[in-house]
């Protein structure tokens, strides 16, 4: 396990600086909102769902019901179906760890997790495993860091929640200067921007993630293609 954390550390920076940044906004939101530390800690353990949190601290400071909170959580975060289907048989070979790489499979773990490969020595399961916990972690430690300043310093939050789109933002063009090929990121914004201009911005990521996951698996070919043929120089590729 030791080996493993050693391993998975230096590739969960990225997502710690941003983890940490956001998570501060959401437990400053949260304790504004009325909720204390305690509250900040369990949601951010129980629910742990990013950009979801944020709208829910507007869920319940508007009296919305458990039923309507539920549904919107839902259709918030229904893109993690889509998500776990390109780690069914990884998960399904790692035992009792199974259920928590489901659970903590947010947008950021699952860019790291296609990415990363346990160096050599490393147990492959423990590696993504620590990559998962490391990152829960970042999110905990940066929601409890925001709540304890929120109780302690008055401030205007206005613009705050922004911090998740900007977290994205970082992702997107991490993933672009780092990925062998452009074509998936390309498919994901034209297949976003269509989906916006029918079905609008309120009705977008149900759609957009179906389509997008239909143009991937139309391209999956040439995707693959593009990747050999960029990786001929990696020693260790198997094209």
């Amino acid at each position: 396990m030791e080996k493993a954390i050693k391993a998975a550390f230096p590739n969960t920076i990225p997502v710690m600086l941003g983890y940490i940044s956001v998570g501060m906004a959401f437990g400053l939101l949260f304790e504004k909102s009325g909720y204390n530390l305690l509250w900040a800690i369990l949601i951010s353990i129980v629910v742990y769902a990013g950009s979801m949190q944020f709208i829910a601290i507007n869920l319940l400071t508007g009296g919305a019901g458990l039923i309507e909170i539920a549904l919107m959580t839902l259709f918030v975060n229904i893109r993690h179906l889509f998500y776990g289907l390109s780690f069914i048989d990884k998960f399904k070979s790692m035992g009792k760890k199974k259920t928590y790489m489901i659970y903590s499979l947010t947008d950021e773990t699952y860019s790291l997790l296609c990415s990363v490969k346990a160096p050599e020595g490393v147990n492959n399961k423990l590696f993504l495993f620590c990559i998962s916990f490391l990152n829960q972690m970042y999110w905990i430690i940066g929601t409890i860091i925001g709540s304890a300043l929120g109780s302690l310093i008055k401030f205007n939050t206005k613009g705050i929640d922004f911090a998740m789109t900007a977290l994205f933002v970082v992702i997107f063009i991490e993933q672009w200067s780092s990925y062998k090929t452009h074509i998936p990121v390309i498919i994901g914004i034209l297949s976003t921007i269509v989906s916006l201009s029918i079905f609008g911005p309120n009705n977008l990521v149900l759609p957009s993630m179906v389509l997008i996951v239909i143009n991937l698996m139309i391209f999956s070919k040439q995707i693959e293609r593009k990747n050999c043929r960029e990786s001929k120089g990696d020693v260790n590729n198997a094209c």
